[in-house]
C-alpha cells in the first residue's frame, strides 16, 4: 500500500513538470511588459489548460489513454473543440486584449495577458498530436504530432525551449534549476526505454486531468517563487510602458 501512494505522487511530480515550459512563456512575456503582475502571466499562460480541467471534470470534453501507458504519445486528448479550438482561443484572447486595454485603458496588462493566452496555443500547436480543432464542431484539426510521434525530440524541444526562456528573463540559478528540473523530471514519459510510474495513469483519465491541475499550481508557485524582483528584470530595449 505505501509503494503504491508513493508511486502515485511520484507520477503526480513527473506529470505536473509538463507545465514547466508553460509557465517559461510567461517570463518572456514578463520580460517585454515588466510592470505586469508575473503571477497574472502564469495564470494567463495556463487559461486553455485551466478550462480543460474544468470541462474535463464537467464532462463537456475528454480525454482517453491506452491500456499500457509508456510515454505522453498514449494519452489521447479525445475531445477538447472549446477549451483548445483556434476560434475559440483567440476570441478569448481579444476580449480580454479589448476589454483591458480599450475599457480599463491598461494596454501593457492587455496586450501582455491576450499575448500569454495565444501562447499556450502555439506551443500545443508545435508539440501535440493532431488533436487541436479549428473550432468548436471542425473534423480539421492541427497539430504538428511531436509528442505522438517522436517524443524523445519533443523532450529535447522543450528543454532548450524552457532554457531559452530563462535566458532571455535573465533569471537567477534557482530559477534555471526549476525550469532543468522540471523537464529531467518528466523524462520517462518522454523515452519509453525509462521506467516510470506511468503505468498509474493508465485507464484512468481523470487521473491525468487532476494531475494537470496539480503542475499548474505547482509552477506557478515555483515560478513565482524563484523568479526574481520584478525591478531587476526592466530593460528599457525590452519594456512596455503601462
Amino acid at each position: 500500500m505505501r509503494e503504491s501512494i508513493h508511486r502515485y505522487f511520484t507520477a503526480c511530480w513527473r506529470d505536473f513538470m509538463f507545465a514547466v515550459d508553460h509557465s517559461a512563456t510567461a517570463l518572456v512575456i514578463k520580460r517585454r511588459f515588466p510592470s505586469v503582475s508575473l503571477t497574472l502571466l502564469l495564470v494567463s499562460v495556463q487559461a486553455m489548460e485551466l478550462m480543460w480541467v474544468i470541462l474535463n471534470y464537467l464532462g463537456v470534453e475528454r480525454t482517453t489513454t491506452a491500456s499500457n501507458v509508456r510515454t505522453v504519445a498514449d494519452i489521447y486528448l479525445a475531445y477538447m473543440p472549446y477549451s483548445h479550438s483556434v476560434a475559440t482561443v483567440t476570441v478569448a484572447a481579444a476580449v480580454v486584449w479589448w476589454t483591458i486595454e480599450r475599457r480599463l485603458d491598461r494596454p501593457s496588462l492587455g496586450r501582455a495577458l491576450a499575448a500569454g493566452i495565444v501562447s499556450h496555443l502555439v506551443l500545443d500547436i508545435a508539440t501535440h498530436a493532431r488533436d487541436i480543432p479549428l473550432r468548436p464542431g471542425s473534423s480539421y484539426q492541427l497539430g504538428l504530432g511531436l509528442y505522438s510521434g517522436a517524443p524523445s525530440v519533443a523532450f529535447v524541444v522543450e528543454l532548450l525551449y524552457g532554457v531559452l526562456c530563462w535566458w532571455i528573463y535573465r533569471g537567477s540559478g534557482s530559477l534555471l534549476a526549476v525550469v532543468v528540473a522540471g523537464n529531467l523530471a518528466n523524462v520517462s514519459l518522454f523515452f519509453a526505454g525509462i521506467g516510470g510510474p506511468e503505468q498509474l495513469l493508465a485507464g484512468h483519465p481523470m487521473r491525468v486531468v487532476t494531475l494537470v491541475f496539480a503542475q499548474i499550481v505547482t509552477m506557478l508557485v515555483l515560478v513565482r517563487l524563484f523568479s526574481s524582483d520584478p525591478t531587476r528584470v526592466k530593460s528599457p530595449s525590452l519594456a512596455t510602458p503601462v
